[in-house]
């Protein structure tokens, strides 16, 4: 195993979040500081997006394990359920009654908001991967921020996911839901000396004897490559210690980053590595068909004045 090779006391780069080992890049700390913003500032409705590998799961994780004993909470990290299965497992997390019936389990719940109200608690709704929920789904959320009374402000419901979130937003059928939304924020990728940093702070934690174990023209490679998506960083860096540790290379440098990298590549990928691509939005569709329609208008007009 490399970690006795490089002086390490464990594997530095695990890819199952550890909520004891959490590197707070700035985005990530005015993440968590919005989050946290978003259970007190009673706005009800926040939205957070973040691409694939970004640490919004780690994110949660922190926020949770950070939370007051006066907050109830509801995490749901896989959403793709049926109506009954949702309302059963927020029963459940709640300590609510579920018999199948959701009239009662409405009462119930609007019940739960009234007693927080009178005891000075809050009650917090999470959906991870919120963008693979249904229309239907999304909106009986929506509707279950219906069931506070006026004044009371005792509930917080995130929506948190990829990008693909705002585009399912974006359906008509959810503007109610959309006029809602108090915040939004989107967790941003590390830039080149966030990675630097996220690599020292992994190794540190790792109970590394010295930290010069990735070169700069190492690091520099592994943000290019990874577009600074702290997953990939770690598929990376693990991949080339383990190499550096079979070609006895106590230093891992730019060349040994680029071997990991093709050994890491899907046949028929585009990408070296699976980076998230950025989004279009339809504005920018838009505006794409409507530079192609003026060029064709463009050239038919100069075609009828050529041959008039």
């Amino acid at each position: 195993m490399y970690t006795k090779y490089y002086g390490l006391a464990r594997k530095p780069f695990a890819l199952t979040p550890d909520p004891a080992v959490v590197f707070m890049s700035e985005t990530h700390q005015e993440g968590l500081a919005i989050l946290k913003y978003g259970i007190l500032s009673k706005k009800c409705f926040l939205v957070l997006t973040a691409d694939v590998g970004s640490g919004k799961t780690t994110l949660l994780q922190a926020l949770v394990s950070s939370l007051e004993q006066d907050v109830h909470l509801c995490l749901l990290n896989n959403p793709i359920l049926y109506r009954d299965e949702f309302f059963s497992y927020i029963a459940k997390k709640l300590g609510l009654h579920w018999d199948g019936n959701k009239a009662m389990f409405l009462i119930e719940f609007g019940n739960l908001l009234k007693d927080c109200y009178t005891n000075d608690e809050r009650v917090l709704l999470i959906f991870d991967e919120a963008h693979v929920l249904p229309v239907d789904l999304l909106e009986e959320i929506r509707l279950l921020s219906n069931l506070e009374e006026k004044g009371q402000d005792v509930l917080s419901i995130f929506l948190v996911g990829q990008p693909e979130l705002n585009e399912r937003m974006s359906d008509d059928r959810l503007l109610p839901l959309r006029q809602r939304i108090g915040i939004r924020f989107h967790l941003h990728r590390f830039t080149l000396d966030e990675t630097r940093q996220y690599i020292l702070f992994r190794l540190r934690h790792a109970g590394a004897r010295h930290l010069n174990i990735f070169s700069e023209e190492a690091i520099a490679v592994i943000h290019r490559v990874s577009q600074g998506t702290p997953r990939l960083i770690n598929i990376i860096c693990d991949h080339a210690l383990l190499t550096g540790f079979a070609e006895s290379k106590p230093v891992i440098g730019a060349d040994l980053i680029e071997e990991s990298v093709d050994d890491l590549h899907f046949p028929g990928e585009e990408n070296r590595l699976p980076v998230a691509k950025p989004k279009r939005t339809k504005r920018v569709h838009l505006a794409l068909l409507g530079g192609v329609v003026f060029i064709g208008l463009l050239g038919v007009f100069f075609l009828w004045k050529y041959y008039r």
